[in-house]
Parts: C-alpha cells; sequence; structure tokens
C-alpha cells in the first residue's frame, strides 16, 4: 500500500474540489431525515449529477458502468465528498454499495446491463430482504421460500429490516429453494422487483423517528427466473460477495464523517468549558488514534479488494467490528460533552447517537464479525 499521491491523483483531488466548490451551492434544501419520498427525491438527484459529472460508480469496473479508478482515487473522493460537505448515498445506499458490486462481479450481461446503469444515473433504489424475524445473526436459518413454476419463482415468506424497503424498485431477496438441503446449501439470491403482486410492506419506526426499515411479507410472489444472480441453491456464496462489500468497504466514508465529528465535538468541548476534564480529553485523544487507524484499515481493505478483483477480503470483518463500537462511543462522548442537550433530537449529534446503537447488529452483529475473525484469520477451530 503506497499512501503517497502521484501528480495525476492531485490533478484529480484538486478537479474533484473544485466541482464540488461550484455545484453544491446549487442543491435544493435537505428534506426532513423522516420523509424516505422526498429523501429518496433529494438522493437521486445528487446521484444524477454525480453521473452527469463523471463521478458516479467511480471505483467500479469499467465493464460495470463505473470509470475503473485506483483505489487511491477512490478515497481521494470519499475524503473529499465528507470534507465539502457534500450529500451521502443515502436511500441509494443498498444499491451503490453493495446490491450494484454484487451484480457486477457475479450478474450475467444481460444483468448488469439492466440493472446496474440504472442505479448509477439515479433512477432506481434497492433495499435489502436478508433477515427474517427468526434468522437474523444466524442468515442461513432463512425461511422465506421459493419454488419454481416454469419461468418464475414463488415467493412466500417474510423479511424484517430491510432497508429501504417503502421507497425502493428492487430487492436483493434471499429465499430457500431447496427445504431439504443443509441450510447454507439450499439458498438463491433474487432480484425481485418491488411493485410485484404479493408485497406488502410495513414501514417500522427507529428509535430516532425514520422508517428506514420495514417489514416486507410476501404472498405467492412472482420473480422471474432472469432475476436469479448465480445459480440455484448457490445463494449462500453469492450472500458471502454481498456481505464482503457491506462490511469490507459500504462504511469507508463513514469513517471520514467520524473524523470530522471527532474534532467538532473537541472544539464544542472547547467553548463550553468540558474540555478541561483530563479524562474526556484522553478520550477523545484515543479516539482520534482508533479513526486515525481505522482510516489506515480502510485504506488497505480497499488496496486489497482492487488486487483481488474488486471483492474485499474478510479484513472487512476487523474493520466493521472495530468501527461499530468506535462510532458508538464517539457519538457517547458528543453526548458527554453535549450534557442535557443531548436529549433534544433537535440538536445535532443525538439522532447520530440513536443510529449508531444499531451499528453493533447492522451487517452482521459483533459476535458474529468475531467468529469470522477467529476462524478465516486467526485460524481459531470453530466453536460447538
Amino acid at each position: 500500500m503506497d499512501l503517497t499521491y502521484t501528480p495525476e491523483e492531485d490533478e484529480f483531488r484538486a478537479r474533484l474540489r473544485s466541482w464540488l466548490t461550484s455545484v453544491l451551492p446549487t442543491l435544493p434544501p435537505k428534506p426532513s431525515p423522516r420523509d424516505w419520498p422526498a429523501r429518496r427525491a433529494y438522493d437521486l438527484g445528487w446521484q444524477r449529477r454525480l453521473y452527469d459529472a463523471g463521478y458516479a460508480g467511480l471505483h467500479w469496473p469499467v465493464d460495470a458502468g463505473g470509470r475503473g479508478a485506483t483505489p487511491t482515487q477512490h478515497l481521494i473522493y470519499l475524503e473529499e465528498t465528507e470534507k465539502a460537505g457534500a450529500p451521502y448515498v443515502g436511500a441509494n445506499f443498498v444499491g451503490l454499495l453493495h446490491a450494484g458490486p454484487t451484480v457486477a462481479s457475479e450478474g450475467s450481461a444481460e444483468q448488469r446491463a439492466r440493472w446496474l446503469p440504472p442505479v448509477l444515473r439515479g433512477e432506481e433504489v434497492w433495499c435489502q430482504g436478508f433477515s427474517e424475524p427468526d434468522a437474523g445473526s444466524d442468515l442461513a436459518a432463512l425461511r422465506t421460500r421459493a419454488w419454481r413454476d416454469g419461468d418464475d419463482y414463488v415467493v412466500s415468506g417474510s423479511k424484517v429490516w430491510t432497508s429501504h424497503a417503502e421507497v425502493a424498485d428492487w430487492c436483493e431477496l434471499l429465499v430457500r429453494t431447496d427445504p431439504a438441503a443443509r441450510k447454507h446449501r439450499g439458498i438463491t439470491w433474487l432480484a425481485m422487483p418491488m411493485d410485484a403482486p404479493g408485497i406488502t410492506v410495513r414501514p417500522l419506526r427507529t428509535l430516532a423517528g425514520s422508517t428506514e426499515f420495514a417489514e416486507v411479507f410476501l404472498d405467492e410472489v412472482r420473480v422471474p427466473v432472469a432475476n436469479r444472480v448465480g445459480a440455484e441453491n448457490d445463494g449462500w456464496r453469492v450472500t458471502m460477495v454481498t456481505l464482503s462489500y457491506e462490511r469490507g468497504t459500504a462504511f469507508v466514508g463513514e469513517v471520514v464523517a467520524c473524523r470530522r465529528v471527532l474534532a467538532e465535538v473537541a472544539r464544542e468541548a472547547r467553548k463550553n468549558g468540558s474540555w478541561d476534564d483530563a479524562v474526556l480529553r484522553r478520550r477523545l485523544g484515543r479516539l482520534n488514534a482508533e479513526f486515525r487507524a481505522l482510516w489506515r484499515l480502510t485504506q488497505w481493505n480497499v488496496s486489497e479488494a482492487q488486487g483481488t478483483g474488486g471483492v474485499p477480503g474478510v479484513g472487512g470483518s476487523v474493520f466493521k467490528l472495530s468501527y461499530s463500537h468506535a462510532r458508538q462511543e464517539l457519538f457517547d462522548a458528543a453526548a458527554e460533552v453535549l450534557g442535557p442537550e443531548a436529549l433534544d433530537l433537535g440538536r445535532e449529534w443525538t439522532l447520530d447517537r440513536l443510529s449508531s446503537l444499531s451499528y453493533t447488529i447492522a451487517a452482521g452483529t459483533s459476535q458474529i464479525q468475531r467468529n469470522i475473525v477467529a476462524e478465516r484469520i486467526l485460524g481459531l477451530p470453530k466453536g460447538r
């Protein structure tokens, strides 16, 4: 991993910075964080601007519609957009950061041509239909059933914590196609159109009042066999590709955001007098070191992914485990600095603190990540 910048990379940074300076003041006001239809429109509008400027899917392969940027250019992009206060991917999270990359890695030429351009152009939103009421951390225990009927799969069951389901056009859906097989062997990865008959979406309200998750009920929903990514019953392997993206590179932009927030927390502490607390200063100093280390780990993971065909390795679990807990501690420290104001939902960092509570569960619980690190990196025997 080379941490120096070439003249070409410096030029790329300067062009991007100039473009952000010119375009960000022209954006419309951000919608309410609780209004997901308005947020969808806002996020898709920003994605279209990125596409028109040549920054959409920057690190995606060229044959998937991206620019084939180097890992360093990708990281420069993340740094500069976050520092400039550019919009986050928002409702585009699933499509851009793991469903799209999965299709790019595992999909057929026809599937790539159908699904990837609308994601990059800001025309379609994806949701994630993985977890179920009785299959969260033990994802392979899922029960949503799909059986072949001619050129379709007929799907019945339910999903929960389905990210962005109420505003999505497509769902990356895991189904059981062989109930007699061992639980990891009988799973298939489907792309399900969210306007298909038989789908009921019931939004779930979070602690912060948002409805970015939902329950999804499937009653004999017909999904074309052509929408299957990978072979029938090979969905667990395809899912591991999806989760590699979700844990390995999907959160990298947030590390930059957390470093910015940490600096703001320190400034607030100096302003309100809480900086005089030596324990708080040590806590913020340790967090600064931890996020600097996470950024270096991010650089390593992105570089490794580039060297292995673009799919992140198991090092993503190390990152996800450490980042989840560091993020929680960061916003706990922010609440300590704010004092009673931390209870005000309109105050900066309060909603982020509530959201941070989910990070040790989302994209695989911390317990799951520890098992992955122990078994696949350290070579320890599996527990019984």
